[in-house]
């Protein structure tokens, strides 16, 4: 295998070898080229998980908060929406190893 950066290179036969190898890489961030005859046939990658960071939020936030010159105040209605999803969902989170 050729590491390059954050991007590996290996041949279908190197795969089909260690295929739990490669997934830990995956796991790791790592993206793998798999390539057939020296052409690239598949991208495996970690998929780009739903929604905005809650640090980029944070940061349009701030960037509106100085836009505006104040900090913008949520209506009573998303207030009590957002607390309706907390309450509702006050179980641990334990996603899987791979998550």
């Amino acid at each position: 295998m050729i590491e390059a950066m954050a991007t590996v290179r290996i041949t279908e036969a190197e795969l089909a070898r260690d295929i739990h190898a490669v997934l830990a890489q995956v796991q790791e961030g790592i993206e793998v080229i798999v390539e057939q005859d020296h052409r690239p046939v598949a991208l495996i990658k970690t998929p780009q998980g739903p929604g905005r960071k809650l640090s980029e939020c944070i940061a349009l936030a701030k960037a509106y908060e100085a836009k505006l010159g104040y900090a913008p105040v949520p209506d009573a209605d998303f207030a009590a929406d957002v607390q309706a999803a907390i309450d509702a969902n006050r179980e641990p989170l334990n996603p899987p190893s791979w998550d």
